[in-house]
């Protein structure tokens, strides 16, 4: 499938605010994205032509915002809603090898619908973890330096060296990611077993460390998760903010030349997608 041919769902409801950040994103890179409202695909008060079906897409991306003003918890009334009508079609999508993206809200979204971490299952139930309170008990806003994990298994950072130190910003309140007490060091196990970790929250010299380096206080200053297929992924902050080199802070001295770090992530899933299909 050529990159040119690969349709995009950026999903929205009301409270997202990043879907045209998203949209622009994967459009400058000549792949065919739509921002979809959540009534189109589950065909609520829309007319016959404005309705959707995921199966039409290659690649679903849940971005920022706070859906429904994220009460309840952050991201979980649009999931509720998401599983309510659509949890067969996600299922679908997901186990036919296609790639789900969540960024900020997004993350929460896939983490409350189950598909992520999906350690045993491609969508469970119940939520297997959750992404609560920073741990300033605030809203940080702020650069991140995020180190990549992962050894290959994540078809979202294929373009981008093991190691490598990337700057997303950061904007939320509720980003620390954490297991049940009575399975953290199983669910921290499986993360590494099964080359399901993406990203880490680092300081300027690479090494993990805690506040304003780690803005939400998640243990083992984990930014980023794949589900085992390396297919669903979700992140706190947000690449789509650095697309090119000038929304980077200080561009001028430190990025004289070359492109913004979040633009190989969605080159990565492009590509993977275009060989995929």
């Amino acid at each position: 499938m050529n990159i040119q041919d690969i349709k995009v769902c950026v999903l929205r409801i009301e409270g997202t605010n990043c879907e045209q950040e998203s949209y622009q994103a994967f459009k400058r890179l000549g792949a065919q994205p739509e921002i979809v409202h959540l009534k189109q695909l589950l065909g609520q008060d829309v007319t016959d032509a404005e309705k959707r079906s995921l199966a039409d897409y290659q690649i679903l991306m849940i971005p920022g915002g706070f859906s429904s003003g994220d009460y309840v918890r952050a991201g979980a009334i649009w999931a509720a809603r998401m599983k309510a009508g659509l949890k067969d079609d996600l299922k679908a999508f997901v186990n036919e090898g296609k790639a789900v993206l969540g960024v900020c809200n997004g993350f929460q979204v896939l983490v409350e619908l189950g598909l992520l971490p999906g350690f045993d299952e491609i969508m469970s139930d119940i939520p297997k973890a959750v992404l609560t309170t920073n741990d300033s008990s605030r809203f940080e806003c702020r650069p991140t330096l995020l180190k990549h994990e992962n050894k290959g298994n994540c078809m979202f950072t294929s373009k981008i060296p093991k190691d490598e130190v990337l700057m997303c910003p950061s904007a939320h309140a509720e980003g620390k990611l954490i297991f049940p007490s009575a399975e953290v060091d199983i669910a921290y196990k499986k993360l590494a077993e099964k080359d399901m970790l993406v990203f880490s929250y680092v300081d300027p010299d690479g090494i993990y460390a805690g506040y304003p380096w780690n803005p939400n206080g998640s243990e083992k200053n984990v930014a980023g998760i794949c589900n085992p297929q390396g297919n669903v992924f979700g992140m706190m902050p947000h690449p789509e903010r650095v697309m090119d080199r000038e929304m980077h802070p200080d561009w001028t001295r430190a990025f004289p030349t070359g492109l913004g770090d979040g633009r190989a992530i969605f080159e990565s899933v492009l590509d993977e997608i275009s060989k995929k299909f």
